[in-house]
């Protein structure tokens, strides 16, 4: 798999990826799109990050982040989705590695991950602690009544103390 920045003629397969998931309400599948659109309209920003994985001349998921604002050094991964009909097989595995090196290579130290308690999340959720996120806080009720904001973080800083 090649990973490499987000281009224009991306953006369709990315929209029918997070689709596919059948996990995205239609109104954050709009917030990735104006992210996504975000980092291709206005290159200079540097809010949001986009970085696609392509194997072969598939596109097979992207990941977003950026820097969390009034902080030194902590990065918020917003998005990172993968083709449903290829989970695990190591493809969002190697967007988070890329992730997690860019942020180190910018002098980052801390990626936060924020998700969902519901039970459609579990498969996320179980991504994460599987590639050494902690669950650093959950705020019940946060969404709605019976859906709590879970937050997973990671230090990527060798010189950070570990969580």
């Amino acid at each position: 798999m090649t990973i490499r920045p987000l281009i224009q003629s991306d953006r369709a397969q990315l929209q029918m990826i997070l689709e596919e998931t059948k996990v995205f309400r239609s109104e954050e599948i709009d917030v990735a799109l104006e992210l996504m659109d975000s980092a291709l309209n206005r290159p200079e920003q540097k809010d949001y990050i986009v970085y696609t994985g392509v194997d072969g001349s598939v596109i097979v998921g992207y990941y977003c982040l950026g820097p969390t604002p009034m902080t030194e050094g902590t990065y918020d991964l917003y998005w990172i989705a993968v083709k449903p009909s290829i989970h695990n097989k190591g493809y969002g595995k190697k967007l988070l590695a890329h992730a997690e090196s860019l942020v180190r290579d910018n002098n980052g130290r801390l990626i936060v991950a924020e998700t969902s308690s519901q039970p459609k999340y579990e498969n996320t959720r179980k991504f994460y602690v599987k590639n050494q996120y902690l669950e650093l806080a959950r705020i019940k009720g946060y969404y709605k009544i019976g859906d709590d904001l879970v937050v997973y973080g990671k230090y990527v800083s060798q010189s950070e103390v570990q969580i």
